[in-house]
């Protein structure tokens, strides 16, 4: 949230989307999982219905994320919290491991703002 509100009004979005598919860490509804981020964390960016991120039934924008930028262990997303970060065009241009703090791809982020 912090990232967000210091950045989108020069363009950064964050569209966030909840999986159920690690350890059940997202068993709520997608009403219950909206009410939780933007209460807990305070989440004022866009948070879509949940998606499947691997397996057969994977969401088409999650094909195409993976495709675009493999992890260490290939396409797989291994945990809750994988980052894409994408360009105004569509084209992703960094992959980031679950654990990464948005705080620390700040200055990617500035890059590719145009913002110093």
């Amino acid at each position: 949230s912090q990232v967000y509100q210091k950045y989108k009004d020069q363009g950064l979005e964050i569209l966030a989307f909840p999986c159920n598919q690690f350890g059940g860490q997202e068993p709520g509804t997608n009403e219950e999982i909206v009410e939780f981020a933007c209460t807990r964390f305070k989440a004022e960016y866009p948070i879509f219905d949940k998606v499947d991120v691997n397996g057969k039934e994977v969401s088409p924008l999650y094909k195409f994320l993976k495709s675009s930028k493999g992890g260490l262990f290939g396409d797989s997303i291994k945990w809750n919290f994988s980052k894409f970060l994408v360009d105004k065009e569509g084209r992703v241009v960094d992959r980031y491991a679950p654990t990464t703090s948005p705080l620390s791809i700040e200055k990617d982020i500035k890059k590719l703002l145009g913002t110093s």
